[in-house]
């Protein structure tokens, strides 16, 4: 079986077992309501997209996540209980063709009242670091099949990790306050007036990033996998990925060899490991060319060993080490 069926099959056998609680459970009145019975009721696909409902929703809504603290966010399996959040909720909020299961249950479980960030973020960047035009749910489709069976050479798939350009991050959360807006219309001056404080945050970040990585003698990047292309993108860095767009990649020795030539050839003196990802491949790029490693952080969720309580001290944490790195002055 492969793994797409797998899924779907997890999928049919956790609705059923929804059916079953529920004819075993009474009647709370239904609507996906959260605890105090005013509040939506929002779960987000993982971490950065479960900050910014918060940020935007403040006391207004009750916000949960599909991916656990320190799980890897790609290869997300839901349980019965995540399905049942998915389906009950008034909100999901998710970046379609980034995990696969939540795709699945967005279609299968929360009908109308799920919400792909994907077009607010604008995913323009492949794997290969080239603009396109983001082609909507069928592409996303077909490129979670390839994911699932395996990239031929040259083939491109669409980057998602939008959210460490930070401006695109405040788009997605002006969009994401108008979807709340629609569910919950006394709440608009609220959602309205986080998503610009939001979006001030976001803003302030992008110059102090910005100005921290304007003199960087070294401009290219070297992580784990392509997780950067939107931050290097942004602030003028070409970002090489180790691993491509899914951390669970392993390159053949062919390409670790031109990437450890690659890294004596442009003078980095820094390859990056990363939080949630085995550092062993990006330990041995580095060992190759005689350079060192430090840990850059995808933010894809957030640990105890993150080095920072949330995005924007993440981000700033990200900047430091970028500055030490990328030698910039």
């Amino acid at each position: 079986m492969n793994k797409s069926l797998a899924r779907r099959s997890a999928l049919a056998a956790a609705a059923a077992s929804l059916l079953v609680l529920a004819g075993c459970g009474g009647d709370d009145g239904g609507g996906g309501a959260g605890p105090d019975g005013d509040r939506l009721s929002v779960v987000a696909g993982f971490y950065p997209l479960e900050w910014a409902a918060e940020r935007i929703g403040g006391d207004r809504i009750d916000v949960s996540s599909l991916t656990t603290p320190g799980a890897e966010p790609h290869d997300l399996e839901l349980t019965p209980r995540d399905v049942a959040g998915v389906s009950d909720a008034d909100l999901l909020v998710y970046l379609g063709g980034f995990q696969a299961a939540v795709d699945e249950a967005a279609e299968s479980q929360a009908g109308d009242h799920a919400w792909d960030a994907a077009e607010a973020a604008n995913l323009s960047l492949t794997s290969e670091g080239h603009d396109h035009e983001h082609e909507g749910e069928e592409e996303h489709a077909e490129e979670e099949h390839a994911e699932e069976e395996g990239h031929t050479e040259g083939e491109e798939s669409t980057d998602p990790h939008f959210w460490l350009d930070p401006t695109r991050l405040a788009d997605v959360g002006d969009a994401l306050a108008e979807q709340l807006t629609e569910l919950d219309p006394e709440g608009a001056d609220t959602y309205e007036e986080n998503a610009a404080a939001l979006r001030a945050d976001l803003e302030s970040l992008d110059q102090e990033m910005s100005e921290g990585l304007s003199g960087c003698a070294v401009d290219t990047l070297v992580s784990s996998h392509e997780a950067f292309g939107y931050l290097g993108e942004r602030y003028g860095l070409e970002v090489v990925g180790i691993s491509g767009l899914s951390p669970s990649t392993e390159p053949s020795p062919a390409q670790l060899a031109e990437i450890s030539a690659l890294v004596a050839e442009r003078g980095v003196t820094t390859v990056y490991t990363e939080t949630l990802v085995d550092p062993a491949i990006a330990e041995t790029v580095a060992d190759e060319a005689g350079v060192r490693t430090a840990v850059l952080d995808p933010l894809e969720g957030l640990t105890d060993e993150s080095a920072g309580d949330d995005y924007l001290a993440v981000m700033r944490a990200n900047l430091a080490v970028l500055q030490a790195g990328q030698s910039c002055s």
